[in-house]
C-alpha cells in the first residue's frame, strides 16, 4: 500500500518544513530535539540497530588530547579506564568542581547502524575555567576530566563528569576518540574516529549562571555554533547533543554517532 505524504505524521512535517540548520538558530538544540522527540513514534531496538546513520564528521583532537600525539600520554596510565572522570587519579586526587553532567555517547556503524561491539571511547574536556588537565598552567600534574570506557550491550558509554566551561574562540564542546577496543585505546593504537560533541546553548546558559562559570558567560555570548571553527560548516547538526535534566539534578547529554 502506498503511503501518502499527509499520512507520515508531524515529525515528517517538522523535518520537511524546518531546515535543521536554520532551526539551530531559531529554536536551539534542546528545543528542537525535544519537539521531535515528543512527536516521534517509539521505535523498536531492532529499528534503531538497523538504521543507517550519517557518519559523524572527523574533527581535530585539539592541542590538548593527552593521547601522546602532543606531548603527554595519559592513555597508558593505570586508572584511565573509568566512568567517573571528575577526579584526577594516580599521584593526585583533585576533583574538578562544576555543575554535574552525565555524557551518554552511543557508537554505531554508520553504514549499517549496528552496534560496534567491543569499541572503546576516550573522552576529555576542559574544566569550568576552560583549562585542560595535563596542559593548563598549574594543571600539569592533574589528569581529571579524562577517561576511557568500552561500550555496553547497547553500544553506549556513560561518563560522569562536570559541565565544561566556554573558553574564548570556541563553542562549548567535548572531545572524543573511538577505538576498536579498550586494549587498543590504552596502547595508543589506531584511532577509528576523532570528533567533538557540541553542547546546546540553553543548557550552557543555565550552567554558566552558577558560581565559578563567570568567564564562560562572556565567552558564550561572544561565540556561536555557526561561527565556530569546528562546528560552523554545518552548524554541528551531527554533533549537537540532546540535553535533559537541570542544574539542581545535573544534566545528561546524549548523542548517537555513526563511525
Amino acid at each position: 500500500m502506498n503511503t501518502h505524504e499527509e499520512d507520515l505524521g508531524l515529525v515528517h512535517d517538522v523535518r520537511t518544513l524546518v531546515d535543521r540548520r536554520a532551526a539551530l538558530g531559531l529554536f536551539g538544540g534542546v528545543a528542537l530535539t525535544a519537539l521531535l522527540a515528543a512527536c516521534a513514534s517509539p521505535s523498536s531496538p531492532a529499528d534503531t540497530a538497523t538504521a543507517a546513520l550519517t557518519e559523524v564528521p572527523d574533527e581535530t583532537a585539539g592541542p590538548y588530547p593527552g593521547d601522546g600525539s602532543n606531548g603527554v600520554n595519559v592513555l597508558d596510565d593505570s586508572g584511565i579506564v573509568r566512568s567517573d572522570i571528575r577526579s584526577s587519579f594516580g599521584a593526585s586526587t583533585t576533583t574538578a568542581d562544576g555543575v554535574p553532567l552525565t555524557v551518554k555517547l552511543t557508537v554505531r556503524d554508520a553504514a549499517s547502524g549496528d552496534i560496534l561491539s567491543g569499541a572503546a571511547v576516550y573522552l576529555w574536556h576542559c574544566d569550568r575555567d576552560g583549562a585542560y588537565s595535563l596542559y593548563g598552567k598549574g594543571l600539569e600534574s592533574e589528569n581529571y576530566l579524562r577517561g576511557v570506557q568500552e561500550v555496553d550491550a547497547s553500544g553506549t558509554v556513560t561518563f560522569t563528569t562536570i559541565y565544561p566551561g566556554a573558553y574564548s574562540g570556541r563553542w562549548p564542546h567535548i572531545h572524543f576518540e573511538v577505538y576498536q577496543d579498550a586494549a587498543t585505546a590504552v596502547a595508543s593504537g589506531p584511532i577509528v574516529k576523532t570528533s567533538q560533541i557540541a553542547l546546546p546553548k540553553e543548557s550552557c546558559a543555565l550552567a554558566y549562571a552558577e558560581p565559578g562559570y563567570e568567564q564562560s558567560v562572556r565567552n558564550l555570548a561572544g561565540s556561536s555554533l555557526a561561527s565556530d571553527n569546528v562546528f560552523g560548516e554545518d552548524g554541528g547538526i551531527h554533533q549537537l547533543a540532546s540535553m535533559a535534566g537541570s542544574v539542581a539534578e545535573g544534566f545528561t547529554a546524549s548523542l548517537t554517532i555513526g563511525v
